[in-house]
């Protein structure tokens, strides 16, 4: 949401009052884009991605576009293309495992990669969450001592709008639980979410959309893999167009 002068969006909009913010997708990550840290989250499956590629010593370069341009934009990197394509890996993190430590991969990704590009072109300093890694990247981004805004990247509709995602809600929420600070209603609710089920995180994302459709393309074990949770202690830092 922009101001009606077209300049940067009101303090309440910013969420300016609170240290900890909370919003969904790229419109999110413009209307909090004055946060000194930012914290994307996509569950099923981007952010659940990059951890287990990094935590298996891959280099990981988030690409907006799920086109053509992906594949160039990894030949100029030397990258493997996570596309699924002729034999390559996908967005699968048990793919992404399977491939040699040291290899460069491109992650093409509507939704968490093209709020994590935009949200480093702001000027924030950014991390990718999941489940798997929550108290890691909240302990990292709770020691950079500012403003953090945890985005929930959420999935598309076939229009292309926004369609929030259940088990990006309960996995930003998993992050703010662990991070000191004034929270925002917004971050409240994602809390609350967490909150209420912490206890069946496998349950709640299997019977999400987004768990359903995976389960129903043969994805059952990228979900149980995305559901764990604080097992890895990864914090994955976007620094020059790389998750490193």
């Amino acid at each position: 949401m922009a101001s009606s002068s077209g300049g940067a969006p009101p303090s309440w909009v910013r969420q300016s009052d609170y240290q900890i913010r909370f919003e969904w997708g790229l419109r999110g990550v413009e209307a909090l884009s004055s946060s000194d840290v930012t914290i994307i989250v996509d569950v099923l499956r981007f952010t659940t991605d990059v951890d287990a590629a990094l935590s298996h010593s891959l280099v990981v370069y988030p690409y907006r576009w799920k086109d053509q341009s992906a594949a160039a934009f990894a030949a100029s990197h030397g990258a493997v293309l996570a596309d699924g394509a002729e034999g390559r890996p996908s967005l699968s993190p048990m793919s992404l495992l399977s491939l040699e430590p040291g290899t460069p991969v491109v992650l093409p990704s509507p939704n968490g990669a093209t709020c994590a590009v935009a949200a480093v072109e702001a000027g924030s300093l950014v991390a990718a969450g999941c489940l798997r890694d929550a108290s890691s990247v909240a302990g990292w981004a709770a020691s950079q001592r500012g403003s953090i805004a945890v985005i929930a990247a959420g999935e598309q509709w076939e229009d292309g709008s926004l369609r929030p995602a259940a088990e990006d809600l309960i996995g930003a929420g998993s992050i703010i639980s662990g991070l000191p600070g004034t929270r925002s209603p917004e971050a409240e609710v994602a809390l609350a979410a967490f909150q209420a089920d912490q206890g069946h995180l496998r349950t709640a994302l299997v019977q999400s959309i987004s768990g359903q459709e995976l389960v129903a393309k043969g994805f059952a074990e990228d979900v149980d893999y995305a559901a764990h949770l604080n097992v890895s202690s990864v914090v994955p830092r976007l620094k020059n167009g790389a998750f490193v």
